[in-house]
């Protein structure tokens, strides 16, 4: 088994060890500082057009570019996944979007419920799904799951509803989107009309079919795209996707995995004015499955002794945003937006299911537990850009006001949570290449929880907190730079701990640290090619911790690296690794391996495009043995892909894209650490999206 520290320092040192020779050989090339944005680096990307000294255009030349753009230009830890991605994973969850990010992980990521996400060790809790320490926000409202009790699903709905998918690792980027975000926050984007229409009026329509042969499963999305003006614009989509029980590596099959999951979106957008600087869009989304007479704990594959449910799952998001952004003045462009998100969840029991039978009388009342949370979210921020003696800000405020309402059941405690709160960060230019970026918020909190237990009695608690961090990065000209941060994020009460005299009044408090550099440069070996590397280290500690029973505190550190390289001729390679450890404190004064620590990944692909027709690629997995308290506790793997997109052109193939993958091609036989069922065996892809 690898060293995961002296492979760690390797590869990290190894990274920048290129990074810094690079910049030495490279010679004398145009300034790369930190003041360019990475969606400027982006378009670099996909071509840019040489000019004589004169000014006048001598023709257009293509850069290399890979599948996903490394965030080189800030000191974030973050990823970026765009529409052409989403579509080319074929993902059946949202979960299968994200899984190629360094330091996440999947429990049970195939399907829509009994799955969770993963951050850096954080977000997965069980038996109860998720410990509120990641963060996901659709259209910016935030859906994050509930603590529920061998119920878990970090986040349903429809994957190809979105256009991007962003991750952010770990606390210092998470002061705008909430308190006490340790793992990171996973954000979507829904797909608008103009996206589809090219920003102008008309009409589009996308029509995807596919099939997937583990599971015998099958997905239809349509969606229609209408711009009566340039300032006006609707979308619908309808997206059916279905699924039998799948197969592991041995061809047995894994329960529990079967779903028919429809789902729609509804959104409506209009500029208010000829200049397009108010804009006021809304915006709805719903998904819902119906599971019959399957286990109660929605993380196993077979009956135990909580028996088997019926059981309908709904989530609704229904957005209301307005936008102000004049033209002619940078310190203001507001947005406004309220957010109402819902999940259901409806269960019957199934009389005589437990295993071993007789146990009814013990497990009913919590099988026919009807469970409903709620979240009323308003928003107000501003992004402001403006100099202050020669120093340039881009400065972001905002208050948030946000409402979680929970209806009471079994082992479910009742109750609402209201929170008010303030942020600010400041990306401060105060050099060529230098800039620091302050961040604070201030939340405060007023929670009453209706208990379970049915003697009349209410706890309520009312905390408050400031947190805040500050990062710093420094680029050189030539696209080497340097970067550290610390935050410190606190974790409020929530409803569950009310009942518990401690954990009301008891908040979590986190620490990280990180330390890392980054290199992008185009024509480095070759005309026109492209190198993009970014690795970091992080250290994370938390006190007093309430969520994971008979731990108190958790120490975490690791490394993470991504890196892409790209030529002119289509030849491209993206690259990623995690490596972490951690340790924990438990209540009665022993310390051990952090019960949750993922495996050790590394993660790659190697591709090639042949103009704009076809891409081929490999992707490959590989993990190490998970270790905990000096015994192998999840065996670690390698899984190969293998993905092919075809774009005909021209004729009746115009705007039709063909995709086909052979996922886990060798048909390996593996459980990720801490998934509680096998991953799928070999599995062949095919989808096929029309453009009309």
């Amino acid at each position: 088994m690898i060293n995961r520290y002296r492979a760690g320092r390797l590869l990290c040192g190894s990274a920048i060890a290129l990074a810094a020779v690079a910049f030495s050989t490279a010679g004398a090339a145009q300034d790369t500082s930190g003041e360019v944005e990475q969606n400027e680096q982006e378009e670099e990307a996909e071509g840019e057009t040489e000019t004589t000294e004169d000014g006048q255009e001598i023709g257009t030349v293509d850069i290399g570019e890979s599948v996903r753009s490394v965030q080189t230009a800030t000191a974030t830890p973050v990823t970026v996944i765009n529409r052409e991605e989403i579509l080319d994973r074929q993902a059946n969850t949202v979960a299968e979007l994200v899984d190629s990010v360094p330091s996440v992980s999947l429990v049970n990521g195939s399907t829509p419920v009994g799955s969770a996400i993963s951050i850096r060790g954080f977000g997965f809790n069980p038996p109860f799904g998720t410990d509120n320490k990641v963060s996901i926000q659709i259209d910016g409202a935030v859906a994050d799951a509930e603590e529920i009790y061998r119920l878990g699903n970090q986040i349903f709905t429809e994957p190809d509803l979105y256009r991007t998918v962003e991750v952010i690792r770990g606390t210092v980027g998470s002061f705008e989107y909430g308190s006490g975000i340790i793992g990171g926050v996973i954000r979507l984007e829904t797909v608008d009309a103009f996206d589809l229409t090219g920003g102008e009026a008309g009409v589009a329509l996308n029509q995807t079919l596919g099939y997937f042969t583990n599971g015998d499963g099958f997905q239809s999305s349509s969606t229609l795209a209408i711009a009566p003006t340039d300032r006006i614009e609707l979308l619908g989509n309808f997206t059916w996707r279905q699924q039998e029980n799948q197969t592991d590596g041995n061809g047995d099959e894994i329960g529990n995995g079967a779903f028919e999951l429809p789902s729609f979106l509804l959104k409506a957008g209009v500029y208010l004015d000829p200049d397009r600087e108010h804009y006021l869009r809304a915006s709805y989304q719903q998904t819902t499955t119906a599971d019959r007479d399957v286990p109660l704990d929605t993380f196993i594959t077979t009956t135990d002794f909580f028996g088997n449910v019926d059981r309908d799952t709904l989530s609704q998001v229904a957005i209301l945003r307005y936008n102000y952004n004049p033209i002619d003045n940078d310190a203001i462009d507001l947005l406004a937006q309220f957010s109402y998100t819902n999940q259901k969840i409806d269960q019957t029991f199934v009389p005589g299911s437990t295993n071993p039978p007789g146990f009814d009388q013990f497990v009913s009342g919590l099988g026919n537990a009807d469970l409903q949370f709620e979240i009323y979210q308003g928003v107000l921020k501003n992004a402001a850009f403006f100099e202050t003696g020669g120093i340039r800000h881009s400065l972001r405020t905002g208050f948030e006001f946000r409402s979680r309402v929970r209806a009471d059941a079994n082992s479910a405690p009742g109750g609402i949570d209201n929170r008010l709160a303030f942020f600010a960060i400041d990306e401060i230019a105060l050099a060529r290449g230098l800039t620091i970026t302050p961040a604070i918020r201030y939340e405060t909190q007023d929670v009453d929880a209706r208990p379970s237990l049915d003697d009349g009695t209410n706890f309520s608690s009312g905390r408050d907190a400031l947190m805040g961090g500050v990062s710093a990065r420094y680029e050189f000209p030539m696209g080497l730079s340097f970067f550290a941060s610390w935050a410190q994020s606190d974790n409020l009460p929530i409803i569950d701990d009310l009942e518990n005299e401690v954990l009301r009044e008891q908040i979590e408090v986190s620490e990280t640290y990180e330390f890392g550099a980054a290199f992008n440069r185009v024509g480095l070996f070759a005309d026109n090619d492209q190198i993009a590397i970014k690795v970091n280290y992080y250290n994370t500690e938390i006190d007093d911790l309430s969520s994971t029973f008979g731990v108190v505190g958790v120490r975490t550190e690791g490394f993470e690296g991504e890196a892409s390289y790209a030529t002119q001729g289509g030849f491209y390679i993206d690259f990623n690794l995690s490596i972490i450890s951690g340790e924990e404190t438990r209540s009665d004064g022993t310390v051990g391996d952090w019960r949750n620590l993922p495996q050790n990944t590394y993660q790659g692909a190697i591709g090639k495009r042949f103009g704009r027709v076809l891409d081929v690629r490999w992707e490959t997995i590989l993990t190490e043995d998970r270790v905990q308290d000096g015994e192998v506790d999840g065996e670690g793997f390698d899984i190969h892909t293998l993905r092919a997109i075809v774009s005909p052109e021209g004729g009746l193939f115009e705007g039709l894209t063909l995709r086909a993958s052979v996922e886990n091609i060798f048909d390996t036989f593996y459980q990720p650490a801490r998934s509680l069922r096998p991953a799928p065996g070999r599995n062949f892809k095919f989808t096929v999206l029309k453009r009309f």
